[in-house]
């Protein structure tokens, strides 16, 4: 009698942590911090350098629904990392023609939407449904972890070398996902024979046989629009904050590009590991606890953290410490409550097509925000005043998740 496989799920979070983190977390949290070197090297306003990114989501928003659901979850992976690998080496090869800059956006953003979540959501959903909230808190951490590490190599390197030098670096770190996804992940338990959660029957033959809902249905209910205007629209308002960042300091008295990187790796590194925290406990309270309150509170604190920004100033360089504190915790609740409230809702054969019409929205929101806040400093003067912009848009996010159902529905599968 032949002695059963030990459950794979382990490996497949394991593996999820560093793909996630390598191809969501180590670009998107450090590649805004070139953004003071683009502007004062090629010449260009803020708001030129802030509209490279939502310019790239409209010209390259269709890849979510129209990709992602016909493509194995890891070749998505190994495939968007490498063009993100070619965006950075792009980005360190510019001329000064704003249209090459935002041509070199549209690959990143290509990039991020085939590897960033939805792979790593729908691997995860597939192998864990009992413990999926803290099978996805761990995965997420990934993000997080290698969001610091590039929090600290960005400054390391350039104050080395040139930062396109330093960047032509940062994107072979990209290159370190291949490996994982192709010898170590597995898109769903049955590709090894095995089951979800390591359990015969954890999930239904009905589950496994049911087709996705439609998107003419899913865009027929409430919930739907309430999650993906909600979701968009915190995100939103915490990617001004990590986009706008290094301006904010500098307009704060942090003139120095020495003391602005300095206050910038502390102030980034610490929502990181604040985030870290904030996705574990969520991760573990989302699996006891109803999805709904735990994300309404998560957007309320997004929308009292922004302000906090305001207090970091050389003279008072401690702030840092609370404000990344309690920005990073809500920022990692966030991020990951939303792919488990759209399973709930929408069921766990219908999460890859509702997430692939979120995601893009919520990376409209994501980048387009930034440029919006970048606008209105340029209107109004200081970001004093625009980034207060970006708490209405947190509250606009809490007052959506609040209508969404407080009990978890029945499953949808």
């Amino acid at each position: 009698m032949s002695t059963p496989r030990r459950f794979y799920g382990p490996w497949i979070v394991a593996a999820s942590f560093f793909t996630f983190g390598i191809a969501s977390g180590f670009p998107y949290y450090n590649i805004a911090f070139f953004f003071d070197y683009f502007r004062d090297d090629h010449g260009w306003a803020q708001q030129v350098v802030t509209f490279g990114p939502p310019l790239a989501v409209l010209l390259t928003i269709w890849a979510g629904p129209f990709i992602v659901p016909r493509v194995s979850p890891r070749y998505l992976i190994i495939s968007g990392t490498g063009l993100i690998f070619l965006a950075f080496q792009w980005f360190a090869r510019l001329g000064h023609s704003r249209t090459e800059y935002y041509a070199a956006w549209c690959v990143y953003m290509l990039g991020y939407f085939l590897a960033g979540p939805i792979p790593h959501q729908i691997i995860i959903s597939n192998w864990y449904k009992k413990g999926r909230g803290r099978a996805m808190g761990l995965a997420y951490v990934g993000g997080a972890v290698m969001g610091m590490v590039g929090n600290k190599l960005s400054p390391y390197l350039v104050a080395r070398m040139p930062y396109t030098e330093a960047l032509k670096l940062m994107g072979f770190v990209l290159l370190v996902a291949w490996p994982i996804a192709f010898f170590v992940l597995k898109d769903k338990p049955g590709d090894i024979g095995q089951h979800a959660d390591g359990e015969e029957g954890s999930v239904s033959a009905a589950e496994l046989a049911a087709e996705p809902l439609p998107f003419s249905t899913l865009m027929s209910e409430r919930s739907f629009w309430l999650l993906l205007i909600g979701s968009a629209a915190s995100i939103g308002s915490i990617a001004s904050v990590n986009f706008l960042m290094k301006f904010v300091f500098e307009e704060q008295g942090f003139h120095d590009q020495a003391a602005r990187n300095a206050i910038w790796s502390t102030a980034s590194s610490i929502a990181l590991f604040a985030a870290i925290g904030g996705r574990l406990l969520v991760g573990f309270l989302a699996d006891r606890w109803p999805r709904q309150p735990l994300m309404l509170a998560t957007y309320i604190v997004v929308a009292a953290a922004i302000p906090m920004l305001f207090l970091i100033r050389p003279e008072h360089p401690g702030y840092v410490y609370p404000f990344g504190i309690i920005f990073g915790f809500a920022m990692g609740a966030d991020y990951m409550l939303i792919p488990l409230m759209a399973a709930d809702l929408f069921g766990l054969r219908s999460l890859g097509r509702a997430m692939s019409a979120i995601l893009p929205s919520d990376t409209i929101g994501q980048y387009w925000c930034p440029n919006l806040i970048a606008q209105l400093r340029q209107a109004w003067g200081a970001y004093a005043s625009a980034l207060w912009v970006s708490c209405l848009v947190a509250a606009i996010g809490a007052v959506a998740v609040a209508f969404l159902p407080r009990q978890r529905p029945e499953p949808r599968d």
